[in-house]
């Protein structure tokens, strides 16, 4: 059942290139200061490489910054070997400093420029564009919640500044906007028209479907599905986003590709068992797909699980899918997907721990980095634009005491799947992925201090650049 990715064999020999061209470097640079990594290797090919300012929310430690922007700085730890960086990190905009903060002190290690405005972390202080791509993280921070339970985390007003500073100067670079675009729809809508009319090469995106999978296999693509499931856990926005990516990197593979979805719906506590005693979601592809966990809890037991939710999800094409959120209790801790085609079963777990290198994020990064690079992304942005509005339409959907939500604004959203995405072929992590990676303590080390904006606001006449 295991199939390889068709993306494997350039993985590996881009694996290889890298580790040849910078073991010798990387070594010694680790031996003088094991947290900087790549950096004295960095410093000989910088005026050649590329350049990326990374616009966070926040930035502590085992946050979304803390574990992707360190990838582009120190190296990129993963299965085959520590992958050099092929891009300089050359600004930093942190809209919160958090009070447990590295950000400031990462700055100051790798002497890259503090910014107070994403304007000047793209301009890096002047007035035109100045860096290649853009690397967004809004996940963490002091931000309020609807009242459907979303996190308003400013991913639209990142994406205008950016995308002022881009209109502005004439020419399209890359963004990647960490996990969904954003919390509300109308948001995450504009934001994927004004890439589409400034031609910006833009992606989205989970870390999780690439990660390590056991059994290697994914849906053959062109075949149908006739039930599709994903088993989470945890939060239901955060984590109900990933649950959705695992889905839709399945069933966007199936026969006629993907078709949009027409509504949503999402019930909570003893109407999610009541669902599926009616037949509406099934109790035997979900333990189909909790018999793939290895040392998995076992056959669905409801007393055992706090706060249970499903999505219940029906496509244009008539296709239905679950998403079974498992509660926050500890009961499961992996996330699994299973599928039926006919009478066969397929099922697999999805494994993200590696420990200290965080290396589920080694796999999304270097996946960023192509992109970056090539301006191809590895899969269509559509999927997270598609996701992004069935997570909007659950969480409402889950405020409104679980009522059906018709989403006539997703049925139009069709694509077709690739297979550029590099992931790890091991069912688990091995060699850099799981080897040892120090991390920088709060406040033990100098911080960075941000430079001050120039622009007051009030420039009369002519504008120039950007």
């Amino acid at each position: 059942m295991s199939r390889t990715p068709i993306g494997r064999k350039r993985y590996f020999l881009l694996a290889t290139v890298a580790l040849l061209a910078s073991l010798s470097g990387l070594a010694a640079a680790q031996q003088r200061d094991p947290c900087r990594g790549q950096d004295g290797a960095r410093s000989a090919g910088k005026a050649a490489m590329k350049r990326v300012a990374a616009v966070v929310t926040t930035y502590f430690p085992n946050s979304h910054a803390g574990v992707l922007v360190d990838k582009f700085l120190r190296g990129f730890p993963t299965d085959a070997g520590l992958l050099a960086p092929r891009m300089e990190v050359a600004s930093l905009y942190i809209d919160q400093i958090h009070q447990r903060d590295i950000g400031r002190q990462v700055a100051h290690q790798y002497k890259i420029p503090l910014y107070e405005s994403i304007r000047s972390a793209l301009t890096l202080g002047g007035d035109k564009l100045a860096v290649d791509a853009v690397l967004v993280i809004g996940e963490h921070g002091d931000y309020p919640v609807s009242e459907w339970g979303q996190e308003m985390l400013p991913r639209r007003y990142f994406f205008e500044q950016i995308t002022g500073v881009i209109a502005r100067a004439g020419r399209s670079i890359p963004v990647f906007s960490d996990k969904h675009l954003a919390y509300r729809w109308e948001d995450a809508r504009w934001m994927y028209q004004r890439a589409k009319a400034l031609k910006i090469p833009f992606w989205a995106g989970s870390a999780m479907p690439v990660v390590w999978r056991r059994p290697n296999w994914e849906h053959p693509d062109g075949e149908p599905i006739d039930e599709a499931l994903v088993i989470g856990f945890h939060m239901i926005e955060r984590y109900g986003f990933h649950a959705l990516e695992l889905l839709q990197s399945h069933v966007e593979r199936r026969r006629g590709g993907e078709t949009g979805v027409r509504s949503v719906q999402c019930l909570s506590g003893a109407a999610v068992w009541r669902a599926a005693d009616e037949g509406r979601w099934s109790t035997a592809l979900a333990n189909a797909a909790l018999s793939a966990i290895e040392n998995g809890p076992g056959p669905l037991d409801p007393a055992a699980i706090d706060e249970p939710h499903v999505f219940l999800i029906e496509y244009v094409d008539g296709l239905k899918a679950t998403v079974l959120m498992l509660g926050d209790n500890g009961w499961v801790q992996k996330f699994a997907y299973a599928e039926r085609r006919g009478d066969a079963v397929d099922a697999l777990e999805y494994h993200s721990d590696s420990g200290p290198t965080h290396a589920a994020f080694s796999y999304l990064g270097r996946n960023i980095e192509e992109f970056f690079l090539s301006g191809i992304a590895p899969n269509p942005v559509e999927r997270t634009y598609l996701t992004t509005g069935v997570l909007e339409a659950a969480m409402i959907s889950r405020g409104r005491r679980g009522v059906v939500v018709a989403t006539s604004h997703l049925e139009a959203i069709r694509y077709r799947a690739t297979d550029r995405a590099l992931r790890p072929s091991q069912p688990r992590p091995t060699g850099a992925s799981a080897g040892p990676w120090p991390t920088l303590e709060p406040g033990t080390t100098p911080a960075a201090v941000a430079r001050p904006v120039k622009r007051d606001g009030t420039v009369r006449g002519k504008r120039r650049g950007s």
